[in-house]
């Protein structure tokens, strides 16, 4: 158990694994979780229906609710384990839709800008869990949880995706991070696999080796 507040969060890719991970270690550490805006989101069934009509519209909620959670949470007395990331939002969709021709120069620029002056007034976090799995992990998972409005997701904008996680994360120096390969990982049926985890967090928050 941490003996003071932190703000640990679980980054990756759609499908990965992040809320089931995030639920669970909040269970085990007892710690507050957050999760990101999904089922209240009134702009995401649209989106994956037609990217460039509301990619700039999406990006700006998820800026706007992940900044509200952020400035909460820095109050926060205990330990917060967060569902994805500000980072993301910016370093990963937004450029691929910019990158894709979903965002016009003029939006991204505008919303990049907005995301710059945000990231000045928070804090990163005091660890982040990076899920890194390939697309047969990640199409697998989201057929299994059903979303309609996920069905119409592609496998090269999964890939995108992936390579876009793949060079943030290279590049990531914001404060401790640890990377889980989650591809061969089932932490919901195999306790030793969240164990493994566990284990992990462990030492990177306590020094344990």
């Amino acid at each position: 158990m941490t003996s003071f507040a932190q703000h640990i969060a679980v980054a990756g890719n759609i499908g990965v694994g992040k809320t089931t991970l995030v639920t669970k270690l909040a269970d085990h550490y007892n710690w507050k979780p957050r999760f990101e805006s999904v089922d209240d989101n009134p702009y995401l069934a649209d989106f994956y229906h037609d990217m460039a009509k509301w990619a700039f519209p999406l990006q700006i909620f998820f800026l706007n609710s992940r900044f509200n959670h952020i400035l909460d949470l820095q109050d926060e007395k205990e330990t917060i384990i967060q569902d994805r990331t500000i980072y993301e939002d910016a370093f990963i969709f937004a450029k691929n839709l910019r990158e894709s021709g979903h965002l016009s120069p003029r939006d991204y620029n505008t919303y990049f800008d907005l995301f710059q002056s945000m990231i000045r007034m928070i804090k990163p976090p005091d660890l982040l869990i990076y899920l890194k799995a390939d697309i047969p992990k990640l199409t697998g998972q989201i057929s299994l949880r059903g979303r309609d409005y996920e069905s119409t997701i592609s496998i090269k904008y999964l890939e995108d995706l992936n390579r876009h996680y793949n060079e943030w994360i290279d590049s990531y120096e914001e404060g401790k991070l640890l990377v889980i390969n989650a591809n061969d990982l089932d932490y919901v049926a195999n306790p030793d696999d969240l164990g493994q985890i566990i284990n992990r967090i462990d030492a990177e928050l306590h020094g344990l080796f």
